[in-house]
């Protein structure tokens, strides 16, 4: 399982993301551009002495990565505050990529539907979104439960 990250805006979100990847042995994918250098400190923080154990590919474009991923025929989950299936209500396989958008715009309509499946966290009224990191960690959480490798 691959949790890939759409031109990801924070670097503290990515780092954190990063480290809970090398805590469950997930592979991880930053789609480039970011919106800071992959370099940064506050980078670097957040993933603290994790990152050099996470299994990490970088893309320089979603064209790059939607690439890679059709070639090896990849399911894409994208987590989306404007999808309608609950990530609870989803059966996940082994090879499935979780994609997360941008913190601050998500994703373009074209990702929406190049994906096979769009997840949403049920939220409270009138709360529009988790941080993240935090629906990261509760959507891989689930697909790992169900695939028993937790």
């Amino acid at each position: 399982m691959m949790l890939a990250l759409f031109q990801p805006d924070i670097p503290q979100n990515t780092g954190t993301i990063l480290r809970m990847c090398a805590c469950l042995g997930l592979a991880a994918a930053i789609i480039e551009p970011a919106g800071f250098p992959v370099s940064d400190r506050h980078f670097r923080r957040a993933g603290m002495d994790y990152l050099s154990h996470v299994d990490l590919a970088r893309y320089p474009s979603w064209t790059a990565f939607e690439a890679w991923r059709r070639a090896r025929g990849r399911r894409l989950l994208l987590l989306s505050t404007k999808a309608s299936l609950a990530y609870t209500r989803f059966s996940f396989g082994d090879g499935d990529i979780l994609l997360l958008g941008r913190e601050s715009a998500g994703v373009p309509a074209d990702i929406h539907a190049a994906a096979d499946a769009r997840l949403v966290i049920p939220l409270k009224e009138p709360m529009r979104s988790l941080n993240v990191a935090v629906a990261a960690a509760m959507v891989a959480g689930e697909a790992l439960r169900q695939l028993d490798l937790v």
